[in-house]
């Protein structure tokens, strides 16, 4: 697991840059829009929509555009946005899993295969990837004034699969049916995640070489720029010195 959670702290890192250019955002107002529209505006009522509010939190999401964007899923006039997957893989066999919200399905596709041929991947069947990712419950969340230990245990009790401290960041996670009994936990301890969900983790995670690293890095950074594309899981094997040359 410390191998997914060293790249989620790249990720989360990598967050800001995301966010000058509105992309984090954009992401997150889809979220919202369909959690509105799949249960309804009452955040107390509908726990996808408390979970995308609380994410939108935590990327510092101004007030005024969540209040927006739930105003915006609540009328008549707005986009029918569908959630759709796609699987695949990049060079070198590299396992990649890409989670989108669209309102033009026949675009997202195009644009999302065009991404894998660009850089020597190539899509699969649906499917072809369900023996190389779990779901798991995934909390990330600031370490700062929480005594490692004492923590540790509160989250195991709560039912936390993995708690690991790396950077100033912690990352909790829990199997798909522990995942409300953590949220829980931290909600009595008055804890609010940056970001917290269900995400696809690699079973096993499989090396490669600089070269087929470096373009595996720019057609996950490929994928994750489109607006229709809101997570990108792989199962690539994480090197510090290959990350900082593939820049």
């Amino acid at each position: 697991m410390a191998g997914h959670s060293k790249w989620k702290n790249i990720q989360h890192r990598k967050g800001a840059q995301d966010a000058k250019r509105g992309k984090i955002f954009t992401k997150l107002i889809k979220e919202i829009v369909v959690a509105v529209k799949t249960g309804g505006p009452d955040a107390d009522s509908n726990p996808r929509l408390r979970l995308a509010l609380q994410n939108a939190k935590g990327a510092n999401m101004p007030k005024d555009n969540i209040e927006r964007a739930i105003k915006k899923a609540s009328g008549d006039d707005d986009a029918d946005y569908v959630e759709v997957t796609f699987e695949g893989y990049g060079p070198d066999g590299i396992a990649i899993f890409v989670e989108a919200t669209t309102d033009n399905n026949m675009r997202t596709v195009a644009n999302v295969r065009s991404y894998f041929n660009k850089f020597n991947g190539s899509l699969g069947k649906d499917g072809c990837l369900q023996f190389i990712f779990d779901r798991k419950g995934v909390f990330t969340l600031n370490a700062e004034g929480l005594d490692e230990e004492e923590f540790m245990l509160e989250m195991i009790d709560a039912g936390a699969e993995d708690v690991e401290f790396e950077d100033g960041i912690v990352t909790i996670t829990t199997e798909m049916e522990d995942f409300g009994n953590v949220q829980k936990a931290l909600s009595d301890m008055d804890i609010e995640p940056t970001e917290s969900g269900l995400q696809r983790i690699p079973t096993t995670n499989k090396k490669t070489d600089a070269k087929n690293f470096q373009t595996v890095m720019k057609l996950i950074d490929k994928l994750e720029d489109d607006d229709d594309v809101q997570k990108v899981y792989h199962n690539i094997e994480f090197d510090e010195a290959l990350f900082s040359e593939a820049g």
